[in-house]
């Protein structure tokens, strides 16, 4: 032990606390807990970023179904639209316009399925709650980024 002089006397100084030793255990848990929390959150992030991609993946394969669809309908109205010219400049009656009748139900399937395919595109969102989770991350844990 150690002595001090106060005012002339010897006072002995009390050993070190284990108070310090108490508060830095403490400290490190509680590094350790955030270590943890932090972990967790991003292992759920990414969780949810997976969830908000296959669900857009599947409305874009949707979408690009459709917009297939739509060009093999677009061949077709090509298709008969030329056979229909063709019968109509060689025969000028009756079977020509049948071709043409065919060609214009198909022209109406490639628009209908054109703008169904363009209507599901447009819904497609990405990953908007992941978005949002992600900006309610504290700015001190973001790489980079430093608060005043």
């Amino acid at each position: 032990m150690s002595e001090t002089h106060v005012g002339g006397a010897h006072v002995p100084e009390p050993p070190p606390s284990e108070s310090g030793q108490k508060s830095s255990d403490s400290l490190g848990s509680l590094l350790g807990e955030v270590s943890r929390d932090i972990s967790t959150l991003m292992r759920q992030e990414v969780e949810l970023a997976k969830a908000e991609l296959k669900e857009s993946g599947s409305r874009a394969g949707k979408g690009a179904g459709m917009l297939a669809g739509a060009g093999v309908a677009g061949h077709f109205l090509l298709l008969f639209l030329s056979i229909a010219l063709m019968w109509a400049l060689a025969e000028l009656v009756g079977l020509g316009w049948a071709a043409v009748i065919v060609a214009v139900i198909w022209g109406i399937v490639a628009a209908v399925l054109a703008a169904l395919g363009k209507k599901e595109m447009k819904s497609i969102r990405g990953m908007p709650q992941t978005a949002e989770t992600v900006k309610e991350i504290p700015p001190t844990l973001k790489p980079g980024e430093h608060t005043p």
